[in-house]
């Protein structure tokens, strides 16, 4: 039986509604590669992200596109050379690792030659809102150890000072997602080192981010839209302490395992992200979690339902995937 692709698109309700600086969102729509041949079936999740281009009908074309080179065999190292780092690549190198672990009766982490993956705490969003919701929303959650807050632009140094007063105890991390401008910048950076924030993602456009090398960083500053893969790591220079590894953005597991080897030999932190997915999607990124510095795996905790069987959180500890899950 020759190797086969099938492909679905599942949409999955967000709990509540989930708003970042370009919007809010009350569902997300996943695309669901799965490989079959005649010893087992592989899947892999991927998330299109409008933001870099991408649509459900653009990813599945892009994955279709490539079922003739699937059912000859190919692997993940050319699967790299044929395809764009990109959501669509990602469904297909993490149906790849999971088909390969099942067929090989060995874990994926083995095959990356990884060690064993371990719980580790993931961060908690909360969306973007007044300071008066986002407050709330961190009383609510005051009880877990990682927050991360989503920020919007004007008012965020009331917006994070809300948040702080609601959580006293949480450890933040902030996510501009692009929304800040040269001329509060500053301002901004001020008030999260005043609210003891450990962390801020992306605060300014990845196209107009060089004044992030003329100013002092009194948190340190990560890299998420600005940094795809390893090709981008060298304009991060000065202007960033750390980055965001996404396997949505890497392209999969197999580029981002390179990508937090290289950051690291450059001096950079690691955080491991994800979009707004299920567990299918997050169980690939939970093999970096033990070599990050920040986790957000939070995905499946934003959602109505999620699969059966989930990856396993307990609070904000989440848990290595079971083989029936992924790999």
């Amino acid at each position: 039986m020759a190797r086969r692709l099938t492909l679905s698109v599942e949409r999955f309700p967000i709990a509540g509604a989930f708003t970042i600086s370009r919007g809010s969102r009350t569902e997300i729509a996943v695309v669901v590669a799965t490989l079959t041949d005649a010893n087992g079936v592989g899947r892999g999740e991927c998330v299109p992200y409008p933001r870099y281009g991408e649509s459900v009908e653009s990813v599945v074309a892009l994955i279709e596109g490539q079922a003739d080179a699937i059912g000859a065999g190919i692997g993940r190292d050319e699967l790299a050379t044929r395809m764009k780092a990109g959501a669509a690549r990602n469904a297909l190198d993490s149906a790849l690792f999971d088909l390969e672990a099942k067929l090989q009766g060995r874990r994926a982490w083995e095959i990356a030659g990884l060690a064993a993956p371990a719980p580790a705490v993931t961060a908690y969003t909360l969306s973007l809102g007044t300071p008066e919701s986002m407050g709330e929303a961190a009383r609510a959650a005051s009880h877990r150890p990682l927050l991360k807050v989503k920020l919007g632009g004007a008012g965020d140094p009331e917006r994070i000072a809300a948040v702080r007063a609601g959580a006293p105890q949480a450890r933040l991390i902030v996510d501009a997602n692009e929304a800040w401008r040269p001329e509060t910048v500053e301002a901004n950076l001020a008030a999260c080192l005043e609210a003891g924030v450990a962390l801020i993602e992306q605060p300014l456009p990845a196209d107009a981010d060089a004044l992030l090398a003329e100013i002092p960083h009194p948190v340190p500053v990560c890299a998420d839209e600005s940094l795809h893969d390893r090709a981008g790591l060298d304009a991060l220079a000065g202007r960033y302490d750390a980055i965001n590894i996404k396997l949505d953005k890497t392209g999969g597991l197999t580029e981002a395992i390179l990508l937090a080897r290289e950051a690291r030999a450059r001096g950079l932190s690691v955080m491991v992200g994800c979009m707004l997915g299920t567990s299918l999607g997050m169980a690939p990124a939970t093999l970096l979690a033990s070599q990050a510095d920040f986790v957000d795996l939070d995905g499946p905790l934003l959602l109505a339902r999620d699969r059966d069987p989930p990856l396993r959180y307990d609070g904000s500890i989440v848990h290595p995937p079971e083989a029936d899950l992924w790999g």
